[in-house]
């Protein structure tokens, strides 16, 4: 763990207008986040590439939007209602509630798998206070999902949920897009957006919190062939990880989740796990969850789940491999990686190596002084021009080159273009510096 060094990327974050806490200007709220310009470009291109390389580039994906309150009867079929929970103790003096397996992990005692009973004796056995240092109850468990009431009349029928993960949506739709395209096996539905889970404690930046995105697939196969199709996933989202979000494969570790830790739908999970600064954590995960959700819906629904095989006309119900991505968990990731020190002349120089498909700014256009009309204008005409060719081209006039190469730097802009007075008075070119290892060279801008 490097705590240091996960502070100074907070640190950077807020002050270069990447992530802010939530409702900061009244005191903020815990397990929330609000995205400022940059950390919204970042959190869009990493969508983007997602949905690009999941989707778009791929003959057997679908995509859908499903709605964020649903039917009450998705969450009891799909088991959320009566096992979406977390244990949960109890401050005896102050009635504040604490994650179980949170404060054991924070006195280093593994939790892992553990039954209410097993967590409640390792926190005797172990003397684990809250952190007030009050005595605590007895281990709970605690439904994480938020309940809402859809209607003018608040009653038990009125009962709904914000959706904690998006799979159920793409489950729910999985008979219209059959019904509607009939794709051939294997094929996949692909979904983003909001989920949201009421944690009880949530943590380290935006790696836990209580509103977050998904990015997830159910890649629907025959029964028959679902190791292929696993490990045919596997192989893809270690092309994505170091391929596309520039994540170092040393980083990034597989763990095969033991029966007794894995979800009860599933049959086989892997778990991606990332060396963050705050240790070792998950990342994302590839769950086999057989026919379990297809089987719940027809059961509850009534509705036939079956699909009629094109060539052999057997019917049967799909299972489902699950590959699913925490939108800011790789966020955070890739901030950890991108995230340099060097030393320079005596001096430490911090930047954000960013991938290019990455980056939210890609090349910053500046005059060498901001008071010299004629620099200026051929500033604005050279941006005007990259504009044309590139996203997220900005225009910098502060006028002091060293605090523009410092800025571009903290965001991670891979080029930043100088007009300068040779630009005017000799050739044209420009002055071209590169983020990485400060490297300087003259081009022409229509060359850059």
């Amino acid at each position: 763990m490097n705590s240091d060094r996960m502070e100074q990327i907070v640190s950077l974050a807020k002050r270069r207008g990447f992530i802010w806490q939530g409702s900061d200007v009244y005191g903020g709220m815990r397990g929330t986040w609000d995205y400022g310009p940059l950390g919204v470009a970042l959190k869009h291109k990493i969508m983007q590439e997602w949905w690009s390389f999941w989707v778009e580039e791929r003959s057997d994906m679908y995509g859908v939007d499903a709605a964020i309150i649903m039917n009450p009867k998705v969450w009891q079929a799909s088991g959320h209602v009566a096992t979406f929970s977390d244990p949960l103790v109890e401050d005896l003096k102050t009635g504040e509630r604490y994650r179980a397996d949170h404060l054991l992990k924070d006195s280093g005692v593994n939790a892992e798998g553990l039954s209410n009973e097993q967590l409640t004796a390792k926190i005797k056995e172990y003397g684990v206070k809250s952190p007030n240092g009050n005595e605590l109850s007895e281990v709970r468990n605690f439904n994480m999902m938020f309940q809402t009431n859809v209607g003018a009349v608040v009653n038990d029928n009125s009962v709904a949920y914000l959706r904690p993960e998006t799979a159920q949506g793409i489950f729910t739709n999985y008979k219209n897009v059959v019904d509607s395209f009939y794709p051939d096996l294997p094929f996949g539905i692909a979904q983003q957006g909001k989920a949201f889970r009421n944690e009880i404690s949530p943590r380290d930046f935006v790696f836990r919190s209580r509103e977050f995105e998904q990015m997830e697939i159910e890649y629907f196969v025959n029964p028959n062939n679902w190791q292929q199709d696993f490990d045919s996933l596997l192989s893809s989202t270690y092309k994505f990880l170091t391929e596309k979000m520039g994540l170092n494969a040393n980083d990034i570790h597989e763990l095969d989740v033991p029966e007794e830790d894995r979800a009860h739908y599933s049959k086989k999970t892997i778990d991606i796990e990332f060396d963050y600064p705050i240790g070792r954590e998950e990342l994302m995960g590839i769950a086999y969850r057989t026919d379990f959700d297809l089987s719940n819906i027809a059961r509850v629904s009534g509705k036939n789940m079956e699909y009629v095989d094109k060539n052999s006309k057997e019917k049967f119900i799909p299972h489902v491999i699950e590959p699913s991505f925490g939108v800011e968990r790789l966020l955070m990731a890739i901030l950890s990686t991108a995230y340099t020190e060097v030393q320079e002349d005596g001096k430490t120089r911090t930047y954000l190596k960013f991938p290019d498909n990455l980056a939210p700014i890609s090349i910053i256009v500046a005059p060498l002084l901001k008071n010299k009309p004629a620099l200026v204008e051929k500033a604005k005409e050279v941006y005007n021009q990259l504009r044309k060719k590139y996203n997220n081209v900005s225009l910098d006039m502060s006028g002091k080159i060293g605090k523009v190469y410092a800025k571009a730097d903290e965001i991670g802009v891979p080029k930043v273009v100088v007009i300068d007075f040779d630009t005017i008075e000799k050739d044209g070119q420009v002055s071209v510096r590169n983020r990485d290892d400060a490297s300087q060279i003259r081009q022409k801008a229509d060359e850059i």
